[in-house]
């Protein structure tokens, strides 16, 4: 979604609506995939998301309609060792992310004008350590810099959990097997799919393993030098309809 099919403005084109009734009427079924919360994906894409599978919190919840494919949720004893480490860095926002509702402490104003764009459900508590109910992973923004400033603090999860540097502002830690990939691949088997008959967009590291199920795996041109590295081809940014412009082609092709 960010970065790839929403523009900077956080928008979904007209064109692509036109383009997504028009490869659906040939068969072509369509995956939205984010690190951002289902109820978040839906809304931007309210009127097909009844017609779409939906890949949220970065693979750890998995939909089709209402029916739930997959929930991996997050080790519940891993939560307060996440938050421990996440304390290093006064400026790291950590976030507890449930299967339809999202906590977080509210001690910054300017983080929450933030949230409000990547969760449509969110509630502030008191404390995030006492949470004890399912969670799909932690997620920790910070308004500079994910990469520089929050993945060092949590990198020593990698042995045991999925962590992940999901946009220039986040990273997610989850369960090991909550990634796009993992729900990718439960869909490319209910479908009786492969990589050869499966197309791939993506923008930043929690697309990769996604990328590597596809023979058609696009990086657009705003992406993460890991993702452009690892995927077969390039498209144009998400400002430059770099999704659409191949979908266009794709389309032209089935014509």
């Amino acid at each position: 979604m960010d970065g790839t099919l929403l523009n900077s403005r956080h928008e979904v084109s007209p064109q692509f609506f036109r383009l997504y009734e028009a490869l659906s009427a040939k068969g072509i079924h369509f995956a939205a995939a984010s690190g951002r919360q289902y109820t978040s994906i839906v809304s931007k894409l309210q009127p097909i998301k009844d017609e779409i599978y939906v890949i949220a919190e970065n693979g750890g919840l998995a939909m089709y309609a209402d029916r739930e494919i997959i929930r991996t949720p997050l080790n519940r004893s891993s939560k307060n060792t996440i938050l421990d480490s996440l304390k290093g860095n006064k400026d790291v926002h950590p976030v507890l992310c449930a299967r339809d509702n999202a906590f977080v402490s509210g001690h910054s104003e300017d983080f929450l004008r933030i949230l409000k764009e990547y969760y449509t459900e969110f509630q502030i508590i008191d404390d995030l350590y006492n949470f004890e109910e399912e969670i799909m992973k932690v997620a920790a923004y910070h308004f500079n810099s994910s990469e520089k400033y929050i993945y060092p603090l949590v990198a020593p999860f990698e042995q045991s959990l999925m962590v992940k540097i999901s946009g220039q502002h986040w990273v997610d830690i989850s369960h090991p097997n909550a990634h796009k990939g993992y729900a990718l691949q439960k869909i490319q088997n209910q479908l009786g799919v492969g990589p050869t008959e499966t197309l791939v967009f993506g923008d930043y590291n929690n697309d990769l393993e996604m990328m590597a199920l596809s023979d058609y795996s696009f990086a657009m041109a705003n992406a993460h030098p890991n993702v452009l590295k690892a995927a077969k081809y390039r498209t144009e940014s998400n400002d430059q309809f770099g999704v659409e412009n191949i979908l266009e082609n794709l389309l032209r092709s089935l014509d």
